[in-house]
């Protein structure tokens, strides 16, 4: 008697895709998609989108930057402004609502009404607070280099052939005014929390899902021919402000947002899913692809990633050597890259800054941890 399950492919199995294989030969990408020499690539959203980002940049395609450091900056200033770490300095995009929100305001759709925050005697910009490490002279500067950097997002949704859009969290800080959302807590990094303008949101899988698919819509619009590919951050929260325990809440956003790029795969032609999150967080990988933090993603893992993505996305890139995770020059963007950009961090510092420095310390003692009232950031 015929069995449906007889004729299917051996990576259907779990024995035969996830026993079997040894622990870094483990392939869970099932389609390819080639991504041709020539075709400009961008990439945009949380910390482990830039590990992309190098990967893209050293394998010999077009990584598509609108908004490049000055001829005149030396590598070192430029990445601490965020030159090149996206294709445009946006900074972190963490969730797909600010993402939505970014394409609106580079299209004139949105202006929120709180754009600009003090920090000290500078200025910074609400939705790029650390672009600039010592802030602005004044809010009209900030505003202009806003502006500035609109445009440069706006020529990168509407001339790229690829997004690499990587999702990263479900949590968010939101103005009560408008809804416009900022990728950090006013006070956090600039501004001061007001709990008459400012609200904590976590956006449900149905808000996401919704949102995802919005934006890929907004984006057919002004560049018909757009690919997008999705991924999901490996990377948990680094704190979560629900009452409950950062694990859970990095669960759950992890599964709405894997849900969501499930959704937006299914539903929308040209849009793929690479499973870069089922990488790292594979029992196969026992753990050995996360650092001691628990929560950083070792180069170990970042190789495995990689290795897989240029497999299955650049068959014929230009310069195949750099194209391979083992290649001495990717080896370089790696431990360049180490030190990857990542807005989430500030939250740590600032509760230190805030005299709650030594909590970690206590705990590792054996210390019960002190009642402290909720963190307002």
């Amino acid at each position: 008697m015929s069995n449906p399950y007889s004729e299917l492919d051996d990576f259907c199995f779990w024995s035969r895709a996830m026993s079997w294989p040894a622990p870094g030969q483990i392939d869970p990408v099932v389609g390819k998609a080639e991504i041709l020499p020539g075709q400009k690539v961008a990439t945009m959203g949380s910390c482990f989108a830039q590990h992309l980002s190098a990967h893209i940049r050293s394998s010999g395609l077009h990584y598509f930057v609108t908004e490049p450091a000055p001829a005149e900056m030396d590598e070192t200033t430029a990445r601490a402004r965020n030159y090149g770490v996206f294709s445009a300095r946006y900074g972190n995009v963490y969730t797909v609502r600010q993402a939505v929100q970014l394409l609106d305001r580079a299209l004139g759709a949105f202006a929120p009404a709180e754009d600009v925050w003090t920090q000290g005697d500078r200025y910074v910009d609400a939705f790029r607070p650390r672009i600039e490490p010592d802030g602005f002279s004044s809010a009209e500067d900030t505003r202009e280099t806003a502006r500035e950097h609109l445009a440069c997002v706006r020529k990168c949704f509407t001339e790229c052939d690829w997004l690499v859009f990587t999702l990263g969290l479900t949590e968010a800080w939101r103005s009560r005014r408008d809804g416009a959302i900022y990728p950090l807590a006013p006070g956090v990094s600039g501004g001061c929390f007001d709990p008459s303008l400012h609200e904590f949101v976590n956006f449900t899988a149905e808000e996401v899902q919704s949102d995802l698919i919005a934006l890929i819509g907004k984006l057919r619009k002004i560049n018909a021919g757009i690919r997008i590919l999705l991924t999901v951050s490996p990377v948990p929260l680094a704190a979560t402000y629900e009452r409950r325990h950062v694990l859970v809440s990095t669960t759950y956003s992890k599964a709405a947002l894997r849900v969501a790029a499930d959704a937006a795969e299914r539903q929308l032609d040209g849009v793929i899913y690479f499973p870069a999150y089922e990488i790292i967080t594979s029992p196969a990988a026992g753990g050995r692809y996360y650092a001691d933090d628990l929560r950083q993603v070792t180069q170990v893992g970042v190789k495995h990633v990689m290795k897989l993505f240029g497999r299955h996305f650049f068959p014929r890139a230009g310069d195949l050597a750099a194209a391979d995770p083992e290649s001495p020059r990717l080896e370089a963007a790696i431990r360049r890259d180490a030190e990857i950009v990542c807005d989430e961090e500030t939250i740590d510092r600032a509760l230190r800054e805030s005299g709650f420095g030594e909590l970690d310390k206590s705990l590792a003692h054996g210390a019960h941890p002190p009642q402290i009232p909720d963190p307002i950031p």
